[in-house]
């Protein structure tokens, strides 16, 4: 655009009064006065498109439906395509740990070590983290609940010893990893859940919101 007063070369930042000016003296030239217009000029672009097709005539009014009926159409389409994408990133399932599974936190342990003794790693990790679950319930700082999942059980953990919550998150990440074959783990994996299990064991709870004041 041709600046009234100024070298084409010079760069320039007008205000917002200035701007305005210069747009209503660059609209006024003759060729923004042709015709068609711009829209005149789509819409005979997208009725061309259908010369091709002697039964279908239609009146510029129905193009633009048209037009808008396919932006619609686009839309939809990307929105189902990308939208169970972006779903999946943000709400991936999550496997439930202790659903129907009344054995304690040893007993898990226990079957934890007899699967890492076999070289069963994924099995070890599984029953690794059910323990770490399971002591959590034992230790009254989650309450049992049938159906609950390694993230939501992460979480309630995470929320009565927030010095290991980061570690239980990875760990329950690990879980769902393992439990939908996504990620195949060795003893590294299985010792992490170790040194988890005994963190959390050592580590010493924070008082329930509701109790803070009495135990004060």
């Amino acid at each position: 655009m041709t600046v009234p007063g100024l070298r084409g070369d010079v760069p320039v930042q007008p205000g917002a009064d200035e701007a305005r000016r210069w747009l209503v003296h660059e609209l006024a030239k003759p060729e923004y006065a042709q015709d068609p217009s711009l829209l005149e000029r789509f819409l005979d672009w997208f009725t061309g498109l259908f010369d091709g097709a002697p039964t279908l005539d239609l009146h510029r009014g129905l193009a633009a439906l048209a037009v808008v009926a396919v932006v619609v159409v686009v839309a939809v389409v990307a929105y189902r395509v990308a939208g169970p994408v972006r779903l999946s990133r943000k709400g991936a399932p999550s496997a439930v740990v202790l659903d129907e599974d009344d054995r304690s936190a040893a007993e898990l342990r226990a079957a934890a070590d007899s699967a890492a003794a076999a070289g069963d790693w994924a099995t070890a990790v599984l029953e690794r983290f059910r323990a770490v679950v399971r002591s959590l319930e034992e230790r009254a700082l989650v309450e049992p609940r049938p159906g609950r999942t390694a993230r939501e059980a992460a979480e309630a953990g995470g929320d009565r010893l927030p010095d290991v919550a980061a570690d239980l998150t990875t760990a329950a990440h690990l879980f769902d990893d393992v439990c939908y074959g996504k990620r195949t783990v060795g003893p590294d994996a299985d010792a992490s859940l170790r040194a988890l299990d005994a963190r959390a064991a050592a580590t010493r709870p924070t008082a329930r919101a509701g109790l803070a004041g009495v135990a004060s």
